[in-house]
């Protein structure tokens, strides 16, 4: 079939390598502007622009595409079969969804209709959900609401975000190829969303990271993983960001400990109070060093027994 990619991150860039590896023809790859990195301004390309250019598929960067009629014009006289969207960044609108004659579809990093949004798998891990997965949806005008054509879910363990997105975009780029196949042979079912069901994940920001001691160790712990690599699970140490990257849960009552007391320092592990329980946290990173052991980082440094961490 002929195809337009649309999509953005890693994720995307994943799926489109499956795409443009198959017999499928992609006639544009479609993904957000470029923007300037750091403080040098340096323009960074989005992962799906660094592979398509990779792979010689033509690139188109509209700023939007709600009202781009000169961008609506094109693809309506590229004619594709099929649009193909994964974690692109902009809802689209009817106009663009009616183009293609097998319409749009949505590679989607959940069960449907849990977690629509932007963030679902880093919200999957943090709310502690035993499973998640991948769905393919026919796309409609709203946020992920169309039908259902296939899933396929994956327990997600003690996976922190990078794993998981990684074994998602595997089973996402097999799951499109096999949705795409289905859609030619005319086997394809749709099945509605129940709208009742449905959950949000908003988009991440730095923020969402700062840790509050005060929840349980089990929260906090998902928290560390949900966001590994980023935007990194911190707290304030004195006038320092301290990032926190594993930890585990303690079965051990802190009694009345104000949370976030360190309770004890040693090669294993930072031992904190938190939700009225411990916290064993094993690999840090401060500001402009590398991620390390705590082990590794008390031999030239000193967390004190009883620092109140923030």
């Amino acid at each position: 079939m002929k195809t337009v990619f649309m999509g953005t991150p890693d994720f995307a860039a994943v799926i489109l390598d499956a795409l443009a590896g198959s017999r499928h023809d992609v006639a544009y790859a479609v993904t957000q502007p470029d923007k300037a990195k750091n403080r040098g301004k340096k323009v960074q390309y989005t992962p799906v622009k660094e592979l398509a250019l990779a792979k010689g598929i033509e690139v188109l960067q509209p700023e939007k595409v709600r009202g781009n009629q000169e961008f609506i014009a094109l693809l309506r006289e590229c004619g594709p079969d099929i649009m193909i969207v994964a974690a692109y960044g902009q809802i689209l609108p009817e106009e663009v969804l009616e183009i293609p004659r097998y319409g749009c579809i949505n590679v989607h990093a959940s069960l449907l209709p849990k977690l629509r949004g932007a963030a679902p798998i880093q919200k999957a891990i943090i709310d502690g959900e035993k499973e998640t997965g991948v769905t393919i949806m026919q796309m409609a005008e709203g946020l992920d609401t169309g039908d259902m054509l296939l899933k396929e879910a994956v327990e997600i363990g003690g996976m922190n975000y990078s794993q998981l997105h990684d074994r998602l975009a595997e089973i996402g780029s097999r799951l499109l190829l096999k949705t795409l196949d289905m859609i030619e042979e005319g086997r394809v079912q749709p099945e509605k969303q129940d709208d009742s069901l449905s959950t949000y994940a908003h988009m991440i920001s730095k923020q969402d990271g700062r840790i509050s001691f005060q929840k349980s160790p089990e929260v906090i712990e998902r928290l560390i993983r949900g966001f590994d690599p980023w935007p990194g699970a911190f707290c304030q140490f004195g006038d320092a960001v301290m990032k926190l990257w594993k930890a585990e849960p303690i079965d051990e009552s802190t009694g009345e400990t104000e949370p976030g007391t360190v309770i004890s320092a040693d090669e294993k592990g930072l031992k904190i109070a938190c939700g009225g329980r411990a916290l064993m946290v094993t690999e840090i990173q401060m500001p402009g060093k590398k991620r390390v052991s705590v082990k590794e980082y008390l031999k030239g440094n000193k967390i004190e027994k009883g620092t109140i961490l923030r």
